[in-house]
């Protein structure tokens, strides 16, 4: 983003702003952190007050969208809630670029959702399209920590709603993780399945589970077992390697669409064999994969 946006101007500004109202609570009132709301709609007016000035306590992330936007609209709901959740450590500036051309043009968009975190009154990371709710939670702890030492505000928020205490580490989990890290995929399994035999529903021991054994299938992978798998379609075997080594060449749309295909050709035990290593492969995917819920519904249709 260096350079592709220039807000010196409005930045000089604010810091004067910001150091006369600085003055007041120095001399008087015990310092009080001043509350700021954690999501605001902004418009060309109050553009410098509300993103500018903001930004050299706080960052301010401009979810950038429009009325006519589907990803947008699955967007700029999970922004608001962890907006919400960080307790004023970060503002949401909502802008909508068809009633705010000028803010579009400054920033030079092209598509929307745009998402641009502001710090100290310049650019400093953006993304486009709706990523999925994880991601954009790494993307946001990530510019936190950049950014806590040289923003002030985002300290203070945080000790206001209790620090950055964190919960401690699971044992349990952190042995999984550190097994699968050396490459240990069978130490790794037995600890995300030791933890789902105490915890049946355990979302994240699930996913870990699905994860490890994917990744153990996906480094035996032979790109040949897909030519093998397409001279003999009724072998399951060969189908289901076939489609873990078009995974994991980054193929994911043929891969499932290969099983959802075994499904429809087989019967009883196969077929049930077939859907578990599908929803199995589903797991390894953050939530909201589009890919996933296409196969998803294809998978539905084909078993039903």
């Amino acid at each position: 983003m260096a350079g592709a946006v220039d807000l010196s101007a409005l930045k000089s500004r604010a810091e004067a702003n910001a150091r006369a109202a600085a003055q007041p609570a120095a001399s008087g009132d015990g310092g009080a952190a001043p509350t700021t709301a954690a999501v605001v709609d902004v418009t060309e007016a109050d553009f410098q007050a509300q993103v500018v000035e903001k930004s050299l306590q706080v960052p301010v992330v401009v979810d950038l969208w429009a009325t006519w936007c589907g990803p947008c609209k699955q967007l700029s709901p999970v922004l608001e809630r962890l907006a919400q959740e960080a307790g004023g450590a970060w503002v949401l500036a909502k802008v909508d670029v068809d009633a705010n051309p000028r803010i579009a043009q400054l920033f030079q968009v092209q598509s929307v959702p745009m998402v641009i975190a502001i710090a100290g009154g310049q650019p400093v990371d953006a993304f486009t399209g709706a990523l999925p709710e994880p991601q954009i939670r790494q993307w946001i702890d990530q510019l936190l920590n950049a950014l806590r030492d040289q923003l002030p505000g985002i300290r203070a928020a945080e000790q206001a709603r209790g620090g950055q205490a964190e919960e401690p580490e699971d044992p349990r989990f952190t042995a999984a993780e550190d097994a699968l890290e050396r490459g240990d995929y069978a130490a790794a399994e037995a600890a995300y399945q030791q933890i789902l035999d105490a915890e049946p529903n355990n979302e994240q021991a699930k996913a870990g589970l699905a994860q490890v054994k994917f990744t153990a299938r996906a480094e035996q992978a032979d790109p040949s077992a897909i030519e093998r798998a397409d001279a003999a379609p009724d072998d399951i075997d060969a189908q289901l390697a076939a489609a873990d080594a078009e995974v994991a060449a980054g193929k994911v749309e043929a891969g499932f669409d290969r099983l959802v295909r075994t499904v429809k050709r087989t019967s009883g035990d196969e077929r049930d064999r077939v859907r578990r290593h599908l929803v199995e492969m589903f797991e390894v995917f953050p939530e909201g994969d589009e890919r996933v819920n296409n196969a998803r519904r294809a998978l539905a249709s084909a078993l039903f």
